[in-house]
């Protein structure tokens, strides 16, 4: 079992930045893959950015340079820093932890892009 809180959502104006914060209650080193996936109204769920195996990173083209992903080791505790945001960013950011068998997912943290 794996429980994630995922904190630092809002509201920003367009061009603003903000920090996501996930923390896992497992090492990160116990995970297979962590991450960042994203839910606009109406849309599917997507894949913002992800920590694989082997230290690799996958970020999703469309935000692709505007996004970093990091993590602490000693916090357990993945980052996903955006910049330049745009209203289209706006959607429910979901952190999501792997193992071998199982996914699992954060509560969720809403991120409004509007002036």
């Amino acid at each position: 079992q794996v429980q994630l809180v995922e904190s630092g959502g809002g509201l920003v104006h367009p061009g603003g930045s903000l920090r996501l914060s996930c923390a896992s209650s497992r090492t990160l080193f116990s995970l297979a893959a962590m991450g960042w996936y994203r839910q606009a109204p109406g849309k599917e769920r997507e894949l913002v950015a992800m920590f694989t195996s082997g230290d690799r990173t996958t970020y999703a083209s469309s935000i692709q340079g505007r996004i970093t992903i990091s993590r602490d080791s000693a916090k357990n505790t993945v980052y996903l820093q955006m910049n330049g945001l745009k209203p289209e960013d706006t959607a429910v950011y979901y952190c999501k932890a792997s193992t071998t068998t199982m996914d699992y997912w954060g509560q969720g943290t809403q991120v409004t892009v509007s002036s």
